[in-house]
């Protein structure tokens, strides 16, 4: 007998080439069978075994596939039963209505089922590039799940399609390890991308804002990941770390935003484990050594995800609750998508030096009629990421930074980025189950939008950086810590007496603002979740005269760094940008340094003394220096 261990590739390679349904013959009655995932699945495989009218109780497992699935038809009876580990669209109504399965199960411990054996793969399904000179034929355009399942398959077909592209990294199956081979010259599926909306734009602007130079980045299937790439123009040495990417990409590399040059493994390399996209895309992809596919139990590994430092998560939300629960595979009983990766991928991001897991939702679904903020779940809705997992939540109105907040402080944030016509609602459902104050202030439905554009980054006198932004009703804990870091001259002077505490109800106060006439702008002492509030100017405008009262607070120990200085010109901005005529102030004589910073300011002072106390007036129609009228 002839060692076959010792012929040539090619002579087997011949010999296992099948017509489709001759090679899709092996598959028997009650067998398991798998099929490669999303633009690598194997039409003309799927095709040939939908055709077997002999075949009863065989089971089709896979992940998200853009191709045909004709093996859900109701006609196929008891022919076929599908199990989904991830639910796309084209056998979402099949689980719906109860004629096919769907398997729970995070991303990356999915091939652990089949190494394991305990769901045993009779039969893969796969497509495959055609063999290099050493017989080795690429996964192309999907490693994911497909490399576990075709090592641990009994029988293995595969489908050997002249356009597909020849991926790099841990990505191959040699023609050995293949028992069925058929040819075929078809297109590789595609993902047509559609351009982001306004929403998505918005809410892309925000995810963007949380990212670094240097950073790595998850980006997920959708409007809102590809409305992100968008926002990354001028960015320095981004790098990829995902299960997936698309088309967006590619000007990213090609314009040097990407290059994976800082990333703590794989430098150089983007990582990925499947890609679904345009035919552009799949070209990128071919024979690049920028660009690795490793199986989905390396990709999604959280120990490996958070091996890179700055590491950027993003990952859709069907709904979130007030507690901070998040629903991404259920519209209440109805499953709709599947767990995936986002779990993994939260935490492993959590884990990262630096890294930031973000949730990112509109706020609304259905034409604006439904809020995606919600008081509780849905009946029946699944949590795929606790409460205890979330980090950052984004939509259009700004973003929630919830790990290691209280139930209340999670709540507020949260209805501070539903929507506005929501936010009454969310409040008396969060007042109603006590899960904030019974006095929790409650802004004003014709509330503007929090106005992003006066977010800016300053320089202060020494070099130092900080951070200036509008108030947030979010901002309370900030607040009651400045106030109990400043000395007794500073609270003195502020208030004219002394106050020793800052409970909930003083602080209210301070909060209630509407961005319009009642504006406060903070300092802190940078971006990120842990800053620090060093000081906070506010103004409140008299209707009758059309002048506002402005005062100013600074932390004792950043006093002196021009600061107030820095405050009073952004107020007068913001306060001539609505209308205001100008500013009145009562200052104590004692308190030198805020009478300087008002006469500084760049227009006229009117001042008046009385019993120690200066009343200012400063109208902005006449500049410092000039003679009234």
């Amino acid at each position: 007998m002839a060692n076959t261990s010792q012929t040539p590739w090619q002579e087997r390679y011949r010999e296992k080439m099948r017509i489709p349904e001759e090679a899709v013959s092996v598959v028997k009655h009650g067998q398991r069978v798998f099929v490669g995932s999303g633009a690598g699945e194997p039409q003309t495989l799927v095709e040939a075994l939908s055709t077997r009218t002999d075949l009863s109780d065989t089971e089709i497992v896979h992940l998200l596939t853009l191709g045909v699935a004709p093996y859900v038809e109701p006609r196929f009876g008891h022919q076929f039963r599908h199990n989904a580990y991830f639910i796309g669209r084209n056998v979402r109504q099949a689980v719906a209505e109860g004629r096919a399965d769907y398997t729970p199960i995070f991303l990356s411990e999915l091939p652990s089922l089949f190494h394991s054996k305990r769901t045993v793969i009779d039969v893969a399904l796969i497509q495959v590039s055609p063999p290099d000179q050493h017989g080795y034929c690429s996964y192309g355009v999907a490693t994911d799940i497909v490399k576990a399942a075709s090592s641990c398959a009994r029988t293995v077909i595969a489908e050997v399609n002249e356009q597909m592209p020849r991926a790099l990294g841990d990505c191959f199956i040699h023609v050995r390890d293949i028992n069925n081979l058929v040819s075929t010259n078809r297109p590789i599926l595609e993902l047509t991308a559609h351009e982001p909306g306004e929403t998505s734009r918005k809410i892309a602007q925000h995810v963007a804002n949380l990212v670094e130079d240097g950073a790595t980045l998850q980006l997920g299937i959708g409007s809102i990941p590809n409305a992100v790439l968008t926002f990354l123009d001028g960015f320095k040495n981004l790098g990829i770390h995902t299960e997936m990417f698309s088309d967006g990409v590619i000007r990213l590399v090609e314009e040097g935003v990407i290059t994976n040059a800082q990333k703590s493994i794989h430098r150089g390399k983007i990582v990925a484990s499947f890609v679904m996209g345009s035919r552009k895309l799949y070209d990128f992809i071919d024979n690049n050594p920028f660009v690795e596919f490793h199986p989905t139990e390396y990709v999604n590994d959280p120990f490996v995800i958070a091996q890179n430092d700055k590491m950027v998560s993003i990952n859709a939300a069907l709904e979130v609750d007030l507690t901070g629960q998040v629903c991404a595979d259920s519209l209440g009983t109805t499953f709709y998508s599947g767990i995936g990766g986002q779990v993994d991928f939260m935490r492993g991001t959590a884990r990262s030096r630096g890294g930031k897991p973000i949730i990112a939702l509109p706020s609304t679904a259905t034409d604006g009629t439904y809020s995606r903020i919600v008081p509780f779940l849905k009946k029946g809705a699944g949590v795929v990421t606790s409460r205890g997992d979330v980090h950052y939540v984004v939509t259009e109105y700004g973003m929630a930074f919830l790990h290691g907040k209280s139930i209340r402080e999670r709540a507020v944030a949260l209805i501070q980025i539903a929507h506005p016509k929501f936010r009454p609602w969310l409040l008396a459902e969060a007042k109603a189950h006590r899960l904030v104050y019974h006095d929790q202030m409650e802004l004003p439905f014709s509330t503007p939008t929090y106005p992003e554009e006066l977010e800016q980054t300053l320089e202060l006198r020494d070099g130092e950086l900080v951070f200036l932004r509008p108030l947030k009703l979010t901002d309370e804990s900030l607040v009651r810590e400045m106030f109990y870091k400043l000395s007794p001259d500073s609270v003195h002077s502020r208030f004219f007496r002394m106050i020793t505490s800052m409970e909930h109800e003083k602080l209210q106060d301070f909060l209630k603002v509407d961005y319009d006439a009642d504006m406060a702008l903070v300092i802190l002492t940078g971006k990120d979740e842990d800053a620090r509030l060093i000081a906070i100017a506010h103004y409140n405008k008299n209707p009758r005269t059309n002048f506002a009262e402005a005062s100013f607070l600074v932390r004792d120990d950043w006093q002196g760094k021009g600061i107030g200085t820095v405050l009073m010109t952004a107020l007068v901005e913001t306060s001539r940008r609505h209308g205001i005529s100008g500013f009145t102030a009562s200052v104590l004589a004692a308190n030198t340094g805020m009478l300087r910073i008002f006469h500084k300011c760049g227009y006229r002072v009117e001042s008046k003394l009385t019993e120690n106390i200066y009343d200012l007036r400063i109208p902005f129609d006449a500049k410092k220096g000039e003679v009234p009228s």
